[in-house]
């Protein structure tokens, strides 16, 4: 799922760049992307050899989704200096930046946009989305156009991040950011209540001792927080089942897997964290954003988040990064993983594959340049300093790490316990938003009801999550 099924804004605004680059913004990301373009090039991979380079003679236009906002100035002039720069490389390829308002992939949308084929050339998904993708026909299989030539870090890329956009050993498009769950926590609590912030909780049994303490502070004050409504609910219930080493749905992907000593495990905990320990405050209900703002306000000492959530706090609510911290995951079996990425649209030419390959590889797979310059991020006013997104491994891993910290723009030094003990990513599971809406149940049950009846709760969601996956 990820936060962005809530929250990953889609673009809006347009800037028009001089000589052969245009941007072009449209009202809405659902606009066919396949008509009279001016691309002289050849048929879909079939008149080409995907593995040459583009041909620098041959005029190509690309549509590209999700251009940043007008309202994030900072990112749109970025966004274009990137194309500037790119087009003197790629001066034959003309560049059509595609914004609309809302959310980039709300998913009706996004839905109607795969079965009408309208989706732009190079089109912006999750993680989570390459089934939908692939039922709709949706994307190019592009592994006999990414190599170490046109994309020369490819090594160097997470297999894990790689692995969500594969299936049957085909790669369908590349990606722009990630993200592993960790536990956030507010530093000046953790300090008032007589906590290290330095040394986050790493267990449940430390999680729930440390929420009794923050609690203890009064004053409205809540140790610990948790989602229970819109589908975060459950997952959130995931991402607690993953840390403990259980699963929500078995190995054959067909029957739920949640309904055991796991699930009650995590199920009983929290009951008793906002039941017997009444560390988890009174209102409930709730869904992304809502914990964020108790957390920003300095009513929340804890919850589990990725690192970009910080970023939200501080542009959007007002908070400052000092004030927060990150540690792994309590648990640390394993943790929720996901992101972000682009997809290619199935059925354009291949020098249009080429060319849009050489423009994600420009902005979001080079160390050092696009959306990974971190001194002009800094120079910009951008946060420098946050441990995801990070696609890297090896050498570029050491050298992307290396200009954080030179550049950082908030104390990195906060996020040391979470860097320096990765926890194994987990993808989410099949299914997953009607899987999570099932979920939601069981923690609003859990949450609201004192006498909740945890196996009944868990025995419902068992069934009507087997049957969701019988409909696969």
């Amino acid at each position: 799922m990820r936060r962005a099924r809530f929250r990953r804004t889609r673009r809006v605004g347009a800037v028009t760049l001089a000589s052969a680059l245009t941007l072009t913004a449209l009202a809405a990301c659902g606009t066919s992307s396949s008509g009279d373009d001016g691309d002289n090039g050849s048929g879909n991979g079939a008149k080409a050899d995907p593995a040459a380079p583009l041909d620098p003679k041959t005029k190509v236009s690309i549509s590209i989704d999700c251009m940043p906002p007008a309202a994030k100035a900072a990112e749109l002039k970025q966004w274009n200096e990137d194309v500037k720069e790119f087009n003197k490389k790629y001066p034959n390829v003309t560049v059509n930046g595609r914004s609309t308002p809302g959310q980039c992939l709300e998913p009706p949308r996004f839905t109607a946009m795969l079965k009408a084929k309208s989706q732009p050339d190079v089109f912006y998904t999750y993680f989570t989305d390459l089934p939908q993708v692939l039922d709709n026909d949706g994307a190019q299989d592009i592994t006999a156009y990414v190599n170490d030539k046109s994309v020369p870090l490819l090594k160097d890329i997470d297999p894990d991040v790689l692995g969500s956009l594969k299936k049957d050993g085909k790669l369908y498009g590349l990606p722009t950011s990630n993200y592993r769950m960790g536990l956030l926590i507010n530093r000046k609590l953790f300090k008032d209540a007589g906590l290290d912030p330095d040394a986050p909780p790493k267990t449940w049994d430390e999680v729930r001792s440390a929420a009794k303490k923050i609690a203890g502070l009064g004053g409205g004050v809540a140790g610990f927080g948790e989602y229970s409504a819109a589908n975060t609910g459950g997952w959130h219930f995931t991402a607690q089942m993953y840390s403990l080493g259980g699963d929500v749905v078995d190995a054959s992907g067909k029957k739920a897997a949640f309904n055991d000593d796991t699930g009650k495990q995590v199920a009983e905990n929290l009951h008793a964290m906002r039941w017997d320990d009444d560390s988890m405050g009174k209102t409930q209900l709730l869904k992304w954003g809502d914990l964020q703002k108790q957390i920003a306000t300095d009513k929340l000492g804890m919850f589990l988040a990725a690192p970009d959530d910080v970023t939200y706090m501080v542009q959007q609510l007002g908070a400052k990064y000092e004030n927060f911290g990150m540690g792994p995951i309590p648990g640390g079996e394993n943790t929720l993983a996901g992101g972000n990425n682009y997809m290619i649209k199935q059925g354009i030419s291949a020098d249009k594959v080429k060319a849009s390959i050489a423009w994600l590889n420009f902005k979001f797979t080079t160390v050092g340049k696009g959306q990974y310059d971190w001194q002009r991020s800094k120079a910009d006013d951008l946060p420098v300093g946050l441990p995801q997104p990070n696609l890297w491994l090896n050498g570029s891993k050491s050298k992307d790490d290396a200009a954080r910290k030179e550049f950082a723009t908030m104390p990195v030094e906060n996020f040391k316990a979470f860097t320096d003990n990765p926890v194994p990513g987990k993808a989410e599971p099949p299914k997953a938003q009607e899987i999570y809406k099932v979920l939601d149940n069981v923690m609003s049950g859990i949450l609201t009801n004192k006498d909740a009846d945890i196996d009944k709760l868990l025995s419902t969601a068992e069934s009507q999550v087997n049957q969701v996956l019988a409909t696969q």
